[in-house]
């Protein structure tokens, strides 16, 4: 047994939680901090025997294997993650707005702004697993700004506030929890109505849209998208870049809403039929605020990546979500590399999935292995983590690749499915 590769990883793991090696040994049945050291060290004294390993994934809410062998290349926000994010978000002080108990003065408004950017360009960037530690200190951080500043600050924090709860639904959406997306939208809304500012109003909406329709609600998000549009549309249109590109979003998402709306109302031809007919005509009018935009439009305001060629990634999506791979794919072939490489990585890795999908949906199956070979080398979370692209690998694997069997088999292995 190589004692210190499993010291190593038990120290990933105490670390990854949030332990001290003082509290480790607290949980561990009252060892000694020089116990722990002993252990992380891979001391021999320490003698990890089993039913300590066993001990240690029980306190570290990891598999044993994790402690046995090394884990994937990537790190991924895992079960015990969203399940601390969760317990934030019920708390009393998250739920009701109200101060802590925690005598420390609040972060001042420019230092959490800062915080929350940093959370936003993690996400662009792909970088899932730091937010499943992130989040959790940005949502207290955040919330007891918003209860203890007053004015001015209050407003600025309210404003925070409400992008880290949109933080929080786009982790949760990344890694399949419906449900959690949605508690984090409407508390988005209701703190970014609490800040005054129509932009952070527009943003909240549109991840609203985007949590609803992952929790199944799909034609109430495309309504509710719609309607905020229309609420806010003139005071958006006074702000510049920010504002059309929060307006321009919200009828993206309404547009993806509809989409998916018509392949949930399949067996009902009329409804199936009034979805699918409005997806373009959304499409358009976003296109419409794009072109508004214009050069501004490369400027990822509000962490939008909103621009024309956001449009056209938006596009392709919605023709995978209405199972028309052909014409995705005609889609995707307009949109140049140059174009691609100006929007963050994680919009370039989920435009590549996307596109994947619809080559399967076209019968181009091995060209959606190597598709979902280039998502990966442009973002390996956006593959190796997300439940929706490991299905797509999965689904794959039994479709059959003929010539990409290999290449598929060793990134099912690289995303962890079963043999």
């Amino acid at each position: 047994m190589d004692t210190r590769a499993i010291g190593r990883r038990i120290a990933y793991w105490r670390e990854r939680r949030r332990f001290t090696q003082t509290e480790f040994g607290r949980l561990m049945g009252g060892k000694s901090k020089r116990w722990v050291q002993f252990l992380e060290a891979g001391d021999r004294h320490a003698d990890p025997r089993l039913s300590v390993l066993e001990d240690a994934a029980r306190v570290l809410t990891v598999d044993l294997l994790a402690l046995l062998t090394d884990g994937p290349a990537v790190e991924c926000v895992d079960a015990a993650e969203l399940r601390r994010i969760r317990t934030v978000l019920q708390s009393h002080d998250v739920i009701t707005g109200t101060a802590d108990s925690d005598p420390a003065d609040p972060l001042p408004v420019d230092v959490l702004r800062a915080r929350v950017r940093h959370g936003w360009t993690s996400f662009q960037a792909s970088h899932f697993a730091s937010l499943g530690r992130l989040v959790p200190e940005l949502l207290v951080a955040a919330n007891r700004a918003a209860a203890r500043h007053q004015g001015d600050d209050q407003l600025a924090a309210y404003r925070s506030l409400s992008m880290v709860l949109q933080l929080t639904e786009a982790a949760s959406i990344k890694f399949g929890d419906g449900a959690l997306a949605t508690i984090a939208g409407h508390r988005a809304v209701t703190a970014a109505e609490r800040s005054g500012c129509p932009v952070i109003m527009a943003s909240a909406c549109r991840h609203l849209a985007d949590a609803m329709t992952a929790d199944g609600q799909a034609r109430a998000a495309a309504d509710f998208a719609v309607a905020a549009a229309a609420r806010l549309e003139p005071d958006l249109k006074a702000r510049g870049a920010d504002g059309l590109s929060t307006l321009g979003m919200l009828y993206l998402k309404a547009a993806m809403a509809r989409a998916v709306a018509a392949e949930a109302a399949a067996r009902d031809d009329r409804r199936a039929a009034a979805d699918a007919r409005a997806v373009p005509e959304l499409l358009d009018q976003a296109d419409e605020h794009a072109t508004e935009l214009g050069d501004a439009g490369d400027g990822n305001a509000l962490f939008t990546a909103f621009s024309g060629t956001n449009v056209a990634l938006y596009r392709v999506a919605a023709h995978v979500q209405l199972s028309e791979g052909a014409d995705a794919v005609a889609v995707a072939m307009d949109i140049t590399a140059d174009d691609r490489a100006a929007l963050p990585r994680e919009r370039r890795a989920h435009h590549l999935a996307d596109l994947a999908r619809a080559y399967a949906q076209a019968g181009q199956r091995e060209t959606a292995v190597d598709t979902l070979l280039d998502a990966e080398e442009e973002a390996k979370e956006e593959v190796l983590c997300r439940p929706r692209t490991r299905q797509l690998v999965d689904d794959l694997r039994l479709l059959g690749v003929g010539g990409a069997e290999g290449r598929l088999r060793a990134l099912a292995v690289r995303c962890g499915l079963p043999g």
